[in-house]
């Protein structure tokens, strides 16, 4: 499978998990976390899947299109290994994330410490959209549309 063929099947993935969610009307109340903001791309979405939530944002800089970069309010910029821990017990509807790398090696990293965050950011009964595994004794796996790749994007409800 080419690259752009792996892109593609990604950014389908994301974009109909969120719409199921959206679809189904599964979010409870919270805020929406968007941990990696890149080109702005999922953010432009999200915001208008879900409209009349707050977004935040975290990055390690901004380098997202002009027209999808959020309030500065909304914005944390810096290491999310260390920005997003003052969000821990935010009781967000959703965490949104997709930080993976395609390298092994480096997503094993971000492994280590995004299942914890993204759990502790959600309320419970709260929804994890990844493109990397989370796997954390909070976040209970939910299967995913027939027609996605397995493997390709996870989704999750906090316990």
């Amino acid at each position: 499978m080419t690259r752009l063929d792996i892109f593609i099947n990604r950014m389908t993935a994301q974009r109909d998990l969120l719409n199921l969610l959206r679809d189904q009307n599964l979010l409870p109340e919270g805020p929406i976390m968007e941990v990696g903001l890149g080109n702005g791309r999922t953010y432009s979405h999200m915001i208008e899947t879900f409209p009349g939530r707050r977004f935040i944002v975290f990055d390690r800089h901004v380098a997202a299109h002009k027209t999808s970069i959020p309030p500065e309010e909304d914005l944390v910029i810096g290491e999310i290994r260390e920005t997003a821990q003052n969000y821990i017990g935010s009781e967000a509807a959703l965490v949104h994330a997709d930080i993976g790398t395609g390298y092994p090696e480096k997503d094993a990293i971000v492994m280590s410490w995004l299942p914890g965050l993204a759990a502790g950011m959600l309320r419970s009964g709260g929804y994890a959209v990844s493109g990397l595994a989370l796997d954390h004794p909070q976040l209970e796996m939910l299967p995913i549309p027939d027609h996605l790749e397995p493997g390709r994007y996870y989704l999750y409800r906090k316990i």
